[in-house]
């Protein structure tokens, strides 16, 4: 039986390159994937997955108005399973598409992304994959500043920490920190040290 999947973690875990592998593996055993990615992350190009340590793919970019369901219900081939990745951006209406294709099309559908956005606040997407995923799984990475599992994410500008402004704000290592609780509070960034 099919089922919805959510993998997310802060970032720098490691999400982008564990959907690549898990499409690689699909594919190697002749079993083709439909890959996705959210149409709001341009920090490589609009629909290119790129994993931190260098490995990039073109794939089908998931805009506003973009019917998952029915794109997937009209691919002239079958597909073995449904992988997306920066689903933090999804839309409820989205998720409520991967349900269908789970539900109605028998294909399973692996959603990678983030929970929490730097003020600490669910995204949409996050909120309802929560809500409707079969399995949840946390993908870890360890804290910028010490050994401890991060479970947030740090904005900085101008190498001081930022907690409020727009929810989306696209970026990398030079916007945003994986860190754990304390230093979220207390980031240890040149001139805030105590």
């Amino acid at each position: 039986m099919a089922q919805l999947f959510f993998k997310y973690g802060a970032m720098n875990s490691g999400k982008s390159i564990d959907i690549l592998k898990v499409a690689h593996n699909y594919e190697e055993q002749g079993k083709p994937v439909e890959l996705l990615t959210s149409g709001v992350d341009t920090r490589s190009g609009r629909g290119i997955i790129a994993s931190r340590i260098g490995l990039t793919r073109k794939v089908t970019p998931v805009m506003h108005d973009t019917n998952i369901y029915q794109m997937v219900k009209q691919l002239d081939h079958r597909v073995y399973c449904v992988l997306i990745d920066e689903a933090q951006f999804l839309t409820k209406e989205h998720v409520l598409q991967l349900t269908r294709i789970v539900d109605e099309l028998n294909i399973p559908v692996m959603t990678f992304g983030l929970k929490n956005d730097f003020k600490n606040e669910l995204f949409e997407g996050s909120k309802y994959l929560l809500i409707y995923a079969d399995k949840i799984e946390e993908m870890k990475t360890i804290c910028w500043f010490c050994p401890h599992k991060a479970t947030m994410n740090l904005r900085i500008h101008d190498d001081r920490p930022v907690y409020e402004g727009e929810q989306v704000q696209i970026g990398g290592n030079e916007s945003y920190y994986p860190v754990c609780r304390k230093h979220y509070f207390h980031p240890l960034l040149k001139g805030l040290e105590k």
